[in-house]
């Protein structure tokens, strides 16, 4: 039987400027959207697998223990769609966002196949349908809020148990989409620096209205 295991690897990058503005990546464990309910850390709002080899960011290499060619990340998602396996975390059920840090797959509720992956892919076309920036404006307290409290107001607001739905994510999205906007500023420092200043890491960040 052909043993089947595709692994990522960070590769050497030259340095290069710091942007701009650093991404972030909010993390929030406290709030278990996700299809079995687990304390998962959200999604990154920069992920440096999404732009291999720019922004500062290195490329990855991807090997599978059977020996097939794997000369980019495209060929590898493919090799694990023919697998059944997560395209995020190739199986793993770990996901490394930026060199160096690892958190249970959002992707795939920590599983590692592709079933429930589709599933959560479904449940956040779903989150985006019904949690809407008039549904965030209306929501929004005119008094410094947590993301997780904002979240619970919105899960309450829509009759949603924990779980049905990826709220906290699409809440956190909608934030920052409202704070890049000037309609809201973030008051929470970072909780790590995952590169430098370049990537941080945010634990349930504070907000509050600026109009």
């Amino acid at each position: 039987m052909t043993n089947h295991q595709i692994s990522a690897q960070w590769l050497p990058h030259p340095a290069a400027p710091n942007p701009t503005s650093a991404p972030s990546i909010p993390d929030t464990p406290d709030i278990p959207d996700t299809p079995n309910a687990a304390d998962l850390p959200y999604a990154p709002v920069a992920d440096a697998s999404d732009a291999p080899g720019s922004s500062g960011f290195p490329a990855r290499a991807f090997t599978c223990a059977c020996g097939l060619s794997l000369p980019d990340e495209t060929s590898a998602e493919l090799h694990a769609m023919e697998l059944n396996l997560c395209t995020t975390c190739f199986g793993t059920t770990r996901q490394e966002p930026v060199p160096g840090y690892t958190r249970p797959c959002p992707a795939c509720a920590a599983t590692g196949r592709r079933g429930p992956q589709l599933v959560w892919e479904l449940a956040h076309a779903e989150a985006e349908r019904v949690i809407t920036l008039p549904l965030i404006r209306t929501l929004l307290p005119y008094h410094p809020f947590r993301l997780s409290e904002l979240s619970d107001k919105v899960r309450a607001h829509l009759g949603l148990p924990p779980g049905r739905l990826p709220v906290g994510p699409r809440v956190r999205d909608l934030l920052l989409h409202l704070q890049s906007q000037g309609e809201l500023a973030l008051l929470s420092a970072p909780a790590r620096l995952l590169q430098g200043t370049d990537v941080v890491l945010y634990d349930d960040p504070h907000w509050v209205r600026t109009t």
